[in-house]
């Protein structure tokens, strides 16, 4: 995230409670200061905060006539030795809440990675090709999502523009309330 100028938005109480309401009860984890533990790297850039996220998944399969069924374990792991905030350059409550909130967008995306490859993976019809069909469907899903997060950072200017980062706040808030359930295709 670069920085050189915050613009505080009053919000971010309500906002970080309206999420953790929406999807506490699914794994969803709201960041807070001691997740960042990495030291800081000077990248050039004005960056302040790094959130390191991946996905872990693996399956188990079961063969059901010239089926398979994946039974899918994908989980959103985030690395707080590899995550970091610069504390120094982080002045004030209101521009650290500003930095974690734009920071929870990041994990964010990746949590919202994780439930669409459940969902997908739960619709689909896997043959005795199924390690190539999986891996498929991994790449394919993580790709649309580390171009949402080039396109978060493009858009919010890396949170200092205060419209475009309360316009994905909202984003956000809604994909979490309305996230749709998981299904599992029948045989």
């Amino acid at each position: 995230m670069r920085f050189s100028l915050v613009k505080v938005i009053g919000v971010v109480g309500l906002w970080f409670g309206l999420i953790i309401n929406a999807v506490a009860q699914d794994g969803y984890h709201q960041l807070t200061s001691s997740d960042f533990r990495g030291t800081p790297h000077s990248t050039g850039d004005n960056c302040v905060a790094l959130t390191y996220c991946s996905i872990d998944y693996h399956y188990h399969v079961i063969s059901e006539k010239n089926n398979y069924r994946l039974t899918f374990n994908v989980d959103v792991m985030l690395d707080r030795e590899r995550s970091w905030l610069d504390r120094k350059r982080i002045l004030s409550p209101q521009m650290m809440a500003e930095v974690l909130k734009h920071e929870q967008g990041h994990y964010t995306i990746a949590y919202m990675e994780r439930e669409e490859i459940l969902r997908e993976a739960n619709r689909t019809r896997f043959d005795a090709n199924y390690q190539a069909e999986a891996n498929a469907l991994f790449n394919r899903i993580h790709a649309k999502y580390e171009q949402l997060n080039v396109n978060y950072d493009t858009d919010t200017r890396n949170m200092l523009d205060a419209v475009q980062q309360h316009s994905w706040d909202v984003y956000f808030q809604k994909r979490l309330a309305y996230m749709p359930p998981e299904e599992r295709v029948g045989y």
